[in-house]
């Protein structure tokens, strides 16, 4: 336990160090986020900031878990790896060419979807694990085998992509991030899942030092779909999907809100919030601060992450 603290701090001194030069990097090739002309005008003031500094998150995750190699770390450096490039080719497209739109959904959707199946079914086959999911203290909801992998690939591409969404205010997607990686920390009994637990919540800490308002680097896509991509993967791991809509709860609002938005406006041509994600409608309607918005949102993954370890501790385990 004290070689992954240490390995911890090790990963949030390199993110630490090595960020303001990747920051350098990033405005010397002009590599900054653009920023769409409906985002409210304090967002607009942000144009020019350097876009996918979730690199660093890459390289500080890679190169401390390797220090304590271990076959489930690797799994989940690989999976944060194959995200982390899907979020690296929308935001480039963005950066490079001042597009904000990015790559298209379609295409991102089905990277996100090849990547899954792949990474899912190398899971199954190498760690056996088996198809079922826990809902009570010795009760499973036993599934066909291919039933499974249908939802758990739904499961999976849907939450990393609620993740996603959640990165919208400076710090927001950090902050509410580390109470779940934390919550995985303490409910694991894997060394692997533990270690990169530990290790991610150190990157995060090193990048808001340079992520919180006001931000001099955005994470972009590159952080956020890797962030997503492997909490998922946690989640099927140590088999607490059922736990998700409360472990999960201020990304699937995120998400949810987006939907909605967009079904409310089809029907009515009315919107529901005003403005969606859900973290700019506290911003427009409440007039909250970004930072208010980041400290509520945190308080609240902690208290969800809270609550969901008393079910795990006296319901599921």
């Amino acid at each position: 336990m004290q070689s992954t603290l240490g390995i911890s701090m090790v990963s949030f001194f390199t993110v630490t160090l090595l960020c303001p030069i990747l920051i350098w990097g990033l405005r010397t090739l002009k590599l900054t986020q653009p920023i769409r002309a409906e985002l409210p005008a304090d967002h607009q003031a942000k144009r020019g900031t350097p876009l996918m500094a979730g690199l660093i998150l890459f390289i500080g995750v890679f190169a401390t878990t390797m220090l304590k190699p271990d076959p489930l770390t690797i799994f989940l450096n690989v999976t944060f790896i194959l995200f982390s490039v899907i979020g690296f080719l929308d935001d480039f497209k963005k950066a490079y060419f001042q597009d904000p739109s990015g790559v298209s959904g379609r295409t991102k959707l089905i990277l996100q979807f090849a990547f899954t199946g792949v990474l899912l079914w190398y899971l199954i086959n190498t760690y056996s694990l088996s198809p079922n999911i826990s809902v009570f203290r010795d009760f499973d909801l036993q599934l066909p085998l291919a039933l499974y992998f249908i939802v758990m690939t739904l499961f999976i591409v849907g939450s990393a992509n609620a993740i996603n969404f959640t990165d919208g205010l400076d710090g927001l997607l950090i902050v509410v991030a580390i109470p779940t990686f934390f919550f995985f920390f303490v409910i694991s009994e894997k060394i692997g899942v533990q270690m990169f637990s530990l290790v991610m919540i150190g990157c995060l800490l090193g990048l808001l030092l340079y992520n919180i308002y006001p931000a001099r680097a955005f994470m972009g896509d590159t952080g956020s779909l890797a962030i997503g991509g492997s909490l998922s993967f946690m989640a099927v791991i140590e088999k607490v999907e059922i736990l998700i809509p409360v472990l999960f709860s201020i990304y699937l609002a995120e998400q949810l809100s987006v939907i909605l938005q967009v079904w409310y406006y089809r029907k009515t041509k009315l919107r529901l919030f005003r403005m969606a994600p859900i973290h700019f409608h506290f911003s427009l309607k409440y007039g909250w601060s970004e930072n208010k918005i980041v400290i509520v949102f945190g308080l609240f993954s902690w208290a969800s992450a809270l609550f969901c370890w008393i079910i795990w501790r006296f319901i599921l385990t």
